[in-house]
Order: C-alpha cells, then structure tokens, then sequence
C-alpha cells in the first residue's frame, strides 16, 4: 500500500475530512459551542425535579396535594430516651426528670418549634423503657441540616448529665447532617478522582503526555458543555444531583473511549508507513464510522430510560443521551482538528521509561493472538466453554431479590445514628419511618370529616397496621390534615409493606373513604418505596423491549447483516446477565462481600438492575461495533472470514484493553464508596465490562463467528432494501493521486 488519497464517503469521514481542511475553524466552532452551551445553561440555571414529579400513584398524588397547598413540611426530629437496662421506666422521677431536661434544652436553641412530651404525646414504649421527645425544625426542611448542630449539642449535654439513660437524637435533619459529613465529599472525591485515573492509564497506554491528553481534555469539554445544556433542557425535563452523576461517569467512559480509538487507529496507520494526511483520513473513514454507530446506539439505550415513567430515570437516561452526543460529535469532528494541527507533535513528551511499549505497526499483541489460535482452531469447544462460564456467572441472577435498601442495609453499622435508628424502631415500629396520608376536603373541619379522621385513627391500631399513637396535624388554612402513622413492621419493608396494604385497601375505604369530596393518599417512605416498585415493573417489559429493538435494527442497518445483529444483541445479553449474577453473588449471598464491604447486604437496590441494563447495553456495544467494524473491514480487503477474525480481534485488542482497563478503573471507584447503593453500581458496571472486553469479545465472539463462518455476512434478499448505512471505507480503498471530495473538489488534509 501506498500513501495514495481515499474517496471520503460516510458522516465520519466526511466531518473528520472537512474538520482537517478546515482545522482552526473547526477547533474554534468546538470552543464557542462549550462556552456558549456553558452560558446558556448559567443562565437559564437548572429546574430539579420536583417531589411531586417523582414518582406517579398516591405518593405523586400526596405531593401535589402539599406542594398545592403551600405547606413547606418542616423537618421532624425525635430525641429517644431509653434504660439502658436495671428497671429504670418512664415512670421514673430519674427518667422524667431527663424528659423534661431533653425539653428544655432543644427549646432553649431557638431552632425549633412544637416540642412535645411523651408523657403528653403517650410515645411510650410497651415495655415502659423507651420515650420520644418529639419536635419540628424551624425554616425549610431541605436546609435543616444545617441548622440542628446547636440542637444535637444541646441533646448531647443532656446525656453527659444521665448516664444512666441512653439519650439520642434522630429523625431527618439530623440524618441529612450526619451524612453529609460521612459521605458528603464521598462522591465528589469519586468523580474527580476519574480524571487523574483516566489519564494515568491512558499515560500508559500511549505512553506520551499530549496523546494521553486530548482524550481526557475532549471528555472533559464535552461534559462541560452537557452540563451547561442540562441546564437549558432541565426547563422542560427537570434533572437532578443524580443524573449530573451518572452524566459524569457516562460521559468520562465514552469520552475517554471514543478518543482513544480514534487516536489508535491514526497511530496505526502511521505506523504502518502512511504519511500523516493518509492515516488521519483512514482513522476517520474507519474508527470514525464506529464511533457514530456505537454513539447512535448507546444514545438509543440511555433513551430507553425515558420509557419508566419515573422523574429519576428520565433525568439520568436524558443527560446520558446528551453527554454521549456530545462526546460522539467532538470525537469526529474537533478530534481530526487537533490532530492535524499537532501532526507529529501529538507524540511529545514521550516517557523514556514507556518507550518500550510502543508497538510497530506489524506488532500484535502477544496473549490474544495466543488466544485467538486456540480459539479458532478448536472454536466449539471455545464458544461452549466461555457460554457454559458465563452461564455459570449468571445463575445467581435468578434467584435475585430487589427491595430499596433499609438504613442499615446502605450504611451498615459504621455510624451511631444507624443504631439509634434501628433501636427507636425496635422499640416504636414504624416510629421513625409513619405512613402519612394526606386528606384534603372542601372543608376540614366538618363535622362528617372530623368524625372519618377519628375513625380512621382507631380502625388503623385496631386492624392490626399500627400500634399508635396515630396523631393528627391539621391545616385549617389549607383544609387539608396530614396523619401519621407508624406501621407495624417498622423497618422490615416487607412487614411495614403489608400494614400499608391494609391502610389503603381497608381501613381507608371503610373510614375516609365514605365521605365525599375527600381525597387521602398515603404517602411517606413505606408507600414511595412500594410505589417506586410498582411503577418500575411497570416499565421493565417496555424498556427492555425499546433497547433490544432499535439496537438490533441499528446494527442491522450498520453492517447489513442478519447474523450480526442477531449474535449482537444475544452477547450482549449475555454480557448483562453474567454482571447481574455477580451482583446477587456478592452483594446478596455474600460470596467475596468481605473483598469489597458489603457484608449483610442480603438484597440488591431496586432501581439497579434496570439501570445497569440500559448501560451495559449501551456501552457493550462500544467494543462490540469497534471490533466487529474491523473484522468486517479485513473481510471486504478479500481476506477468509476465519482470517479476518483473526486480524480484526488481535489488532483492536489493545485498544479494547486499554478502554476497558480506564472504564473499569472508572466504575471501580464508585465501588469504593461507603453507600450501598453506589458500591453495588460501581462493581456491577465494572464487573460487565471487564467480561466483556475479555471473555465476550476475546472468546466467544471470534468462536461463534469463525463458526458461523460466510453466514456472519448473510441478509435475507427480502432485506436488501433496507437504507445502506454501511458506507465502507478500508486503507484499500485508493482513489488515486487526486481523490475529490463529495463537492469534486481536490481532497487536502
């Protein structure tokens, strides 16, 4: 092969041809879009996603009803007083006399209002050793967390007096304040640890200081732009503190990813003896074009998010979509830019001790041509052993069990409000957490109201859902009455679920229910978590079935094969299943849950498993569209099919690797952090791509291929008149010594 020129045909190759013959412009048109996206979005500022757009049902229902009515639901707090053993009761002058000391301290903060006595409330345990000092933060309650120091103070020196009593305080603002403190920089040290991660790697990886930089600079750019269009999008989809999370972890993944295959395929081409023009042309016909349909299909399974219903999910599947966008559009379009800008100098600052690593272009990388040779001379023992492995992974999966993770589940037993969680619920089940139903009525205080209120307050402890007190908050104003509930079961979801099914399908109809004109959903952590449940089941068959769909039609449309798309779509799945098996292995029966912190766990959070599927889904396809591309590229060269395996997996495994190596490096941090929840994504992600850069895409796909053989390529005639979105573009494909672009114009880098 020569340094002839290549007829630039496709999207890729087009923006990466026009981008290098017009690279200033094209860099400065990247530098205005992040600035402007930036400005608009300070400008507009972001809208969050309300309490009420949250979830649908009742508990959307409750919200509306409050956020209608004005009522800002101050922050409740509760000081437990309790024996520490002996026969110390409420009855007690030692243990009034603490009572009234816990009373008069939080009032002499100034900071809250409504403090009540058990002795007035009857918040008495039934074995007499336990009371609640009960009372409200002054201001709004999303602030609270900031002003319940003096009051936690106050509460503490009372203990420092009765030693003999054990008194604590819990309730929400002092949990928002605690964990704030424990785990408040958590995350945030997390996402900005991914940075430095990313780029040590790719250091490594490409072993120059520039070529290791642009991808993480392109990244960084593209979620810097993203953040800024979240907050113009957010004014007709409200986001949230968790999408820009999860929009941070996508967006470092893909962006990092798509760069580094670009940068390979130039330095290849390079390598190979092509002149820098020649081998940026080739990297933007060929890892260009995969870049735009892994983009485009990644973009369809974050999309899939926007099927649950639920506020959350369409916040984070929508800054997804967008950050993978952007990254898509930067990498074909300013990377072309900067690299024909830096020409040879994208190799400075080369580490002496790296120069080793540098790779000719003739050299494979060593372990998967090993591989790849045993694979393809014995390929139906290979596809039957890594399919029999990674069914073995996924196994576990099939007894999994999702539930929202209680307080002690999330946080284990590292901090003390989690034991006085779990002691006030011992002692008040369902105390900490009540049902709360929220009536509203043309007028709250008729007579017909007031009496189903009554009613409704002894038929919940006389049906067995509640043990009481069952107190009453009305809002003459606002004609609307908030009652609350403490359910029998506490924090045993399960139990508390049960007692709330009865609230709702019993008492309330036979009380509330026979007045007209009211409306009394039941809201409160209980029946958001029973409602979130519903509604996420719900959504289960039609996201799955929006994602498997059009990545299948796209991968169809892409390569014009059956074959491929079907052995796509099953690998992924697959890719999906073994990461889910691992989840309930670890975090469920707590095999290995020692290596990672997860001890007792027994459970895996409800929202994960449809999360982790749709970004799985999406982001296995990076590796398998870059993969598959290149074998299809050796095949259309004239190369057999077995050998076109061969060539297309050993010269994209280092490129794999290192993407894989950063994405899991990524994903791992966010397993290192203290909440469940996080720990669980982070494994779950890292874990699948880790089976899938290797396992997936080193064995199973060049077994299944190298037996299917020419059928890989096969398109029922029936299909032929599909669109062609192919648009191939090999090194081979020489136009002669003045290629023209689409215009006719001669073609200059």
């Amino acid at each position: 092969m020569g340094n002839g020129d290549i007829r630039v045909r496709g999207l890729a190759a087009r923006a990466g041809g026009w981008s290098a013959r017009h690279r200033w412009a094209a860099v400065g048109i990247w530098v205005l879009f992040v600035v402007l996206a930036m400005g608009l979005g300070s400008a507009a500022g972001r809208v969050d996603v309300k309490d009420s757009d949250q979830l649908k049902g009742e508990t959307h229902t409750a919200a509306r009803i409050i956020e209608d009515a004005g009522i800002d639901e101050p922050a409740s707090e509760n000081v437990l007083i309790q024996a520490r053993g002996g026969d110390l009761k409420a009855t007690d002058a030692e243990f009034r006399d603490a009572v009234d000391a816990v009373v008069r301290a939080v009032e002499g903060t100034g900071r809250v209002t409504g403090v009540a006595s058990p002795y007035d409330t009857k918040t008495i345990s039934k074995d007499g050793r336990s009371a609640l000092v009960q009372f409200d933060m002054r201001g709004e309650s999303d602030t609270a967390g900031d002003r319940v120091e003096p009051v936690l103070k106050a509460v503490e020196g009372v203990q420092q007096d009765h030693r003999a009593l054990r008194i604590e305080e819990i309730g929400g603002a002092s949990m928002m304040k605690t964990f704030s403190d424990a785990f408040g920089d958590d995350f945030k040290k997390a996402e900005y640890s991914a940075v430095p991660v990313a780029f040590g790697i790719l250091l490594i990886a490409f072993g120059a200081l520039v070529a290791a930089l642009l991808p993480v600079v392109l990244a960084l750019t593209a979620i810097m732009a993203t953040m800024g269009l979240m907050g113009v999008v957010s004014h007709v989809m409200p986001m949230s503190e968790t999408a820009n999370s999860v929009m941070l972890l996508v967006g470092m993944a893909v962006g990092v990813d798509y760069c580094l295959f670009y940068l390979r395929r130039e330095r290849e081409e390079r390598e190979a003896g092509r002149d820098a023009q020649t081998a940026l042309r080739i990297a933007a016909a060929t890892s260009g074009r995969a870049i735009v349909v892994s983009g485009v299909t990644v973009c369809v399974a974050m999309a899939g998010m926007l099927f649950t219903g639920l506020a959350e999910f369409e916040a984070m599947g929508l800054a997804s979509l967008m950050v993978v966008a952007v990254a898509m559009v930067g990498s074909v379009t300013v990377l072309p830019a900067l690299l024909s800008l830096l020409g040879g100098r994208v190799e400075k600052g080369r580490l002496p001790f790296l120069r080793r690593r540098k790779q000719g272009a003739g050299q494979d990388s060593r372990f998967w041509t090993a591989v790849l040779r045993r694979v393809l001379a014995r390929p139906v023992i290979a596809a039957a052993v890594a399919t029999g492995a990674l069914l073995a992974i996924t196994a576990p999966a099939l007894g999994m069990k999702t539930q929202q993770l209680t307080l002690d589940q999330e946080f284990g037993d590292s901090l003390p409000i989690v034991q006085t969680y779990n002691r006030l619920n011992e002692a008040f089940p369902g105390g900490s957490e009540p049902a709360e139903v929220v009536v509203k009525a043309d007028d709250i205080n008729a007579p017909e109201v007031k009496s189903a209120l009554a009613d409704f307050r002894d038929r919940a402890i006389s049906s067995g859902a509640s043990r009481g007190p069952v107190e009453i908050k009305p809002h003459d104003a606002q004609n609307v009455a908030f009652v609350y509930v403490p359910l029998v079961g506490g924090s045993d979801l399960d139990k508390a679920g049960a007692s709330l099914d009865k609230l709702r399908d019993e008492v309330r109809p036979a009380t509330l229910g026979k007045v007209d004109g009211i409306e009394a959903p039941i809201t409160g952590q209980v029946a958001g978590s029973k409602d979130f449940n519903d509604q996420l089941a719900g959504a289960v068959v039609p996201v799955f079935a929006f994602v498997v769909v059009f990545a299948f039609a796209l991968m169809l449309l892409s390569f014009r094969s059956l074959t491929i798309a079907v052995t796509s779509i099953v690998l992924n799945l697959l890719s999906v299943g073994a990461a889910y098996g691992i989840l309930v292995a670890v975090f469920q029966h707590g095999w290995g849950a020692s290596l990672v912190g997860a001890e007792g766990v027994g459970a895996i959070i409800t929202w994960l498993p449809l999360f982790l599927f749709v970004i799985l889904f999406g982001l296995s396809m990076d590796y398998h569209v870059f993969v598959v591309s290149r074998i299809r590229e050796a095949r259309l060269r004239g190369l057999a099919t077995k050998d076109a395996i061969r060539h297309g997996v050993v010269t994209t495994a280092g490129v794999v690797t290192s993407a894989a190596v950063i994405m899991v490096a990524v994903f791992a941090i966010f397993g290192t952090l203290s909440m469940q929840s996080m720990k669980q994504m982070g494994v779950g992600l890292a874990a699948a791509v880790l089976i899938d850069a290797t396992i997936i895409r080193g064995v199973l796909l060049p077994a299944v291929m190298a037996l299917l053989g020419e059928r890989n390529w096969y398109l029922p005639k029936w299909l032929h008149r599909l669109p062609d979105l192919t648009h191939d573009e090999t090194p081979q494909a020489v136009a002669g010594p003045a290629a023209r672009d689409d215009e006719g114009e001669p073609l200059k880098v």
